[in-house]
C-alpha cells in the first residue's frame, strides 16, 4: 500500500462529529496491518490515512490535521518513539503539527520497558500485536472522546472572533477567515492573553524563534496583513501599540 493512501469516509469538518467519525492516521509498514486497520476503521464511519514510514507520518500530521495517530515502533527510517517525541515538542504555533494529537501505540514490543518507553515519550495508549481489533476500537473511542473535549475547551474566542487551534479553523461572525501559516500562529499568540501588549521582541521569538530583535519589518507586515483580514464591518482586533509591540482587542475601539 502506498504513503498517503487513504480510506475515505465521510466526515464533518473541524474534528470528530456528532456521530463520532474522525480522521485517523495509521503509521505502520505492514501491509496486511495496514489493510486491515483501513477496512474497519473505515467501516466504522472514519476517514483513514496511512504512512509506512516516520517521515510521511510526520507529513501527514503537520498538513492532514488526523485528529489521531495509531503509530507502530518498528518503522523502516526510525523507531516511532522518535516520531512520538517529535510530535509532543511541536510549539503549535510556528509548526502545523498539534502536540496534542492523541497516540496510540500499536506494536509487537511487550516489554515492561518498552511500555514504559512509549509512556515517557509521550504516547497516551499501548497495545501489543496481536490485537483485538474491538478493543482496539473502543480505546480509540475513548482517546477521540477526551480530545473532542479538550478541543472544545482550547477554542479561544474574542468577541465574534473564534479560534480553533487543533483544526487552525478561524472565523469571524461565523465567516471562515483564511490566513497563512505565520498569521495564525500570530493571531493564536495574541488572542491567548487579549488586551495585553506583547512586545515586539516576545512576538518575534515565539512566533519566528528569532533570538535577537533584529529587523521587525517581517513581524508588521504579517500584522497589517492580518488587521485587514479581520476588518470586516470596519473592526479592529489586531492594535499596535506605538513604539512597543501589539495587542488584540474586542473588534471595537471607542474613541477617547
Amino acid at each position: 500500500m502506498a504513503a498517503g493512501a487513504s480510506f475515505a469516509a465521510t466526515r464533518s469538518p473541524g474534528g470528530v462529529n456528532d456521530e463520532g467519525r474522525a480522521t485517523i492516521l495509521i503509521v505502520e509498514d505492514d501491509e496486511a496491518t495496514c489493510r486491515f486497520l483501513g477496512d474497519n476503521l473505515s467501516a466504522d464511519g472514519h476517514e483513514v490515512l496511512v504512512a509506512d514510514c516516520a517521515r510521511d507520518g510526520m507529513r501527514m500530521l503537520e498538513y492532514k490535521f488526523p485528529d489521531l495517530a495509531v503509530v507502530d515502533l518498528a518503522l523502516p527510517d526510525t523507531d516511532g518513539l522518535e516520531l512520538i517525541a517529535r510530535v509532543r515538542a511541536a510549539d503549535g504555533v510556528a509548526t502545523r503539527v498539534n502536540p496534542d494529537t492523541p497516540l496510540l501505540v500499536l506494536t509487537g514490543r511487550d516489554g515492561e520497558l518498552d511500555r514504559l518507553r512509549g509512556f515517557e515519550r509521550g504516547c497516551d495508549d499501548y497495545m501489543v500485536k496481536p490485537f483485538s481489533y474491538p478493543e482496539l476500537r473502543l480505546r480509540i473511542a475513548a482517546l477521540l472522546r477526551r480530545a473532542d473535549r479538550g478541543m472544545r475547551r482550547g477554542r479561544l474566542r474574542v468577541g465574534e472572533l473564534e479560534i480553533d487551534p487543533p483544526s487552525r479553523r478561524v472565523t469571524l461572525a461565523g465567516q471562515p477567515v483564511e490566513l497563512s501559516q505565520k498569521e495564525f500562529a500570530l493571531l493564536r499568540t495574541l488572542a491567548a492573553e487579549p488586551t495585553r501588549v506583547f512586545t515586539k521582541e516576545e512576538l518575534l521569538r515565539t512566533v519566528w524563534g528569532f533570538r535577537s530583535m533584529g529587523s521587525t519589518r517581517t513581524l508588521d507586515s504579517h500584522a497589517c496583513r492580518l488587521r485587514r483580514k479581520l476588518a470586516a464591518n470596519g473592526d479592529r482586533f489586531v492594535v499596535n501599540v506605538w513604539g512597543v509591540g501589539y495587542r488584540l482587542i474586542d473588534g471595537l475601539l471607542v474613541a477617547a
